[in-house]
């Protein structure tokens, strides 16, 4: 599946997300090493806590899944361009992925790509 591809589903599964509070849909979709596809959008919660962002939920059902490599996550946003992982999911992203997975959000009409070694280049690892 190519990026664009992967950038389409989040951006539709963007159109689920539950946000009634914050009103800032956010849609993932995530590439596993076995080149499954695994979607997710984020949903809130009035205990704002235990709200979910899509990235999260997206690797949640890849986990589900059995899976455990991330080769790719596109991440979407209708309210912001280049919406990048918040740092809670961008730790969770680092627990599966390596160095060469990308990361992709759109900004206008592009994708950017980066890696997690750019988003939390001091993350966290036993």
């Amino acid at each position: 599946m190519n990026y664009e591809d992967l950038m389409k589903n989040a951006i539709e599964v963007s159109k689920k997300a539950y946000t009634p509070y914050s009103k800032f849909n956010v849609g993932a979709c995530v590439l596993t090493e076995s080149d499954k596809t695994y979607c997710g959008c984020n949903f809130e919660n009035a205990s704002f806590g235990l709200t979910i962002c899509a990235e999260r939920n997206a690797i949640g059902s890849a986990i589900a899944d059995g899976e455990r490599k991330i080769k790719a996550i596109a991440i979407y946003s209708p309210n912001q361009d280049n919406c990048t992982p918040c740092g809670a999911c961008r730790q969770v992203i680092s627990e599966f992925c390596d160095d060469n997975t990308d990361i992709i959000v759109k900004i206008g009409d592009n994708l950017k790509v980066y890696k997690i070694t750019e988003l939390l280049p001091e993350r966290f690892t036993l």
